[in-house]
């Protein structure tokens, strides 16, 4: 058992994401179920090694992209990330838990925003200016992490390709073209796989984000 086993992070149950909409892959549509979802009552903190195999809890989780014209961030998930089950995959996404300590355990949108925000200032140092916005969530119900976690997709539009990695557990880290992340596909987690299908696409207007 790992310290991590005892934390407790911010879950929601499946029943309430479903009774939504049930949705297999990405979703625009983060507003409405955010609204409903973050919020006491609904949302609650579970200790995590309880709810890493437990399909009637969905552990929320901001999934932050960084690009920059037709460049995408990139990384492999090296061991001291949290998720051993995506060990050894690449992925396009930065974030994690939503953890009790966040906002004194406010089940709330805000113990979200300041979760994302350590989670960002922990992993990555951003050299140049960006705007950032939630483009929707990803719902895998096709692997065992997807069926216990649900992704806040951000997309984080950058000025230049400067992002730096602050974690050992993301190696190799640095900015591939849209075109060779498409072409190593398979060698991504599903939720990249499920962002560069829907959001970096061919024609996807960077400069309009």
């Amino acid at each position: 058992m790992s310290a991590k086993d005892d934390e407790r992070v911010l879950c929601v149950p499946t029943s309430e994401v479903d009774a939504l909409g049930h949705f297999q892959g990405f979703l625009a549509d983060a507003d409405r179920y955010l609204a409903y979802l973050l919020r006491p009552g609904i949302a609650k903190f579970v200790r995590r090694g309880d709810c890493e195999t437990d399909p009637t809890l969905k552990q929320i989780i901001p999934y932050v992209v960084f690009y920059s014209g037709d460049r995408v961030f990139n990384y492999t998930r090296g061991r001291s990330q949290g998720e051993s089950r995506l060990h050894a995959l690449k992925s396009i996404g930065v974030g994690g838990h939503v953890a009790e300590e966040d906002a004194a355990g406010g089940c709330t949108a805000e113990a979200y925003e300041m979760a994302l925000q350590r989670e960002l200032d922990e992993e990555v140092r951003i050299d140049v200016p960006g705007k950032m916005r939630i483009a929707g969530l990803i719902n895998d119900d096709s692997t065992p992490v997807g069926q216990v976690h649900l992704g806040v997709v951000h997309l984080y539009h950058l000025t230049a390709p400067a992002v730096h990695p602050l974690e050992e557990g993301l190696a190799e880290a640095g900015f591939i073209h849209l075109d060779q992340a498409r072409e190593t596909r398979t060698e991504f987690e599903t939720w990249s796989q499920i962002v560069l299908d829907n959001l970096l696409k061919p024609d996807h207007d960077s400069g309009s984000n």
